[in-house]
């Protein structure tokens, strides 16, 4: 449960961004689960490309998808490649207002450093449309995160956090086709995965609306520990109806 969230139109888009990165809040990282169960739980998953097993089933090796807006494609992030673009977007306000991430590149590379070290749980990858990165993701086991404890969470429940980092890429509809584009991807290469959520702030109405247009659907309101937040749900078995 990353930062918080900011809107797909003015650009952080949170949950599109998570929950809370202050001190003191739960992060994507925080629930120590026993090894016997991160094993059980991504047990079921497809091989992954170098250990054998991967609780996200490989999002190095998704396909990329043709939007409305151009050919998309997540690729995770390397921080000896990518940590000063990233922190760059970190460090615009429109961002920072909702990630809180702002400050030098260390900050950035921490939080993103972290998910990299840790059992793959949550992979940090740029968006890349055609060709140019110009957004930030994060994939996550949502039912493996501390965000499980506040809903009824199903096993490989996937979340997602966004940022839209160019600003010529705000306020015109990318990043609704980007949440519906990346919701697609979760949903046809983890065919475990029933239904993908976010999470954000219920006060950040151009935010849900965002989501409701990327075909989630809201499934309650949560009081999480840093903000009242939108249950977004996008259900594989509505995925061509919403």
């Amino acid at each position: 449960m990353p930062p918080t969230d900011a809107h797909p139109g003015t650009e952080a888009a949170g949950p599109v961004p998570g929950t809370g990165s202050q001190p003191g809040a739960d992060d994507t990282l925080d629930l120590h689960l026993p090894e016997e169960l991160v094993a059980l739980l991504g047990a079921d998953l497809p091989s992954g490309p170098a250990d054998g097993g991967d609780l996200l089933d490989a999002v190095a090796d998704w396909q990329p998808a043709d939007t409305p807006v151009g050919r998309f494609r997540l690729v995770p992030v390397r921080l000896d490649r990518d940590l000063p673009l990233v922190a760059r977007w970190m460090n615009d306000p429109a961002v920072a207002a909702f990630w809180e991430l702002a400050g030098p590149a260390s900050v950035t590379a921490d939080h993103i450093g972290a998910q990299l070290d840790g059992d793959g749980r949550s992979v940090p990858c740029l968006g890349v449309l055609d060709g140019t990165p110009m957004s930030y993701f994060e994939i996550y086991r949502a039912d493996l995160d501390p965000l499980a404890r506040y809903y009824p969470a199903r096993p490989h429940d996937t979340g997602i956090h966004l940022l839209v980092g160019g600003v010529a890429d705000r306020g015109r509809g990318v990043g609704t086709t980007l949440l519906r584009a990346v919701a697609d991807l979760v949903l046809d290469h983890r065919p475990r995965c029933t239904r993908v959520l976010a999470e954000p702030d219920l006060r950040n109405t151009p935010s849900v609306a965002a989501f409701l247009g990327a075909g989630f659907r809201l499934s309650a309101e949560v009081e999480l520990p840093d903000k009242r937040a939108a249950l977004m749900v996008r259900d594989r078995a509505l995925r061509h109806v919403l």
